[in-house]
């Protein structure tokens, strides 16, 4: 059984930094890409980051180019993305997700989800 679990969201202030972890259980991670997705009230889920496991350059959406790092802890099975310098319009429902593509941007070619994790930033 697939579990992708998310934490570490919160509410922080513009300008200030969160990371958020996936811990992932119940793959071949090598046969895996990792992603993470954003939903924003009233918006559609969007594409933030994507990486392998097995090393690569990861891939990022244009907004977070350049402020949120993605990366694999391969002996602990998680997947973390490191926000900094964040803004009120990353304020979102965050979400962890797998797929047998690798680096794929489209929300519909992954096929395991987490809960996703809330992140506020205030202005």
């Amino acid at each position: 059984q697939v579990q992708l679990v998310e934490s570490g969201g919160g509410l922080v202030q513009a300008g200030g930094s969160l990371r958020l972890s996936c811990a992932a259980s119940g793959l071949t991670f090598s046969n895996y890409g990792m992603g993470w997705f954003r939903q924003a009230p009233g918006k559609e889920r969007e594409f933030v980051a994507a990486i392998t496991w097995s090393g690569g350059s990861p891939k990022y959406a244009g907004d977070v180019r350049g402020r949120f790092t993605i990366s694999t802890d391969n002996a602990k099975n998680t997947v973390y993305l490191q926000m900094n310098s964040l803004k009120p319009e990353d304020t979102a429902v965050y979400y962890c997700a797998a797929s047998t593509r690798l680096w794929e941007e489209s929300q519909y070619l992954y096929d395991y989800w987490g809960q996703g994790t809330q992140v506020t930033v205030s202005s």
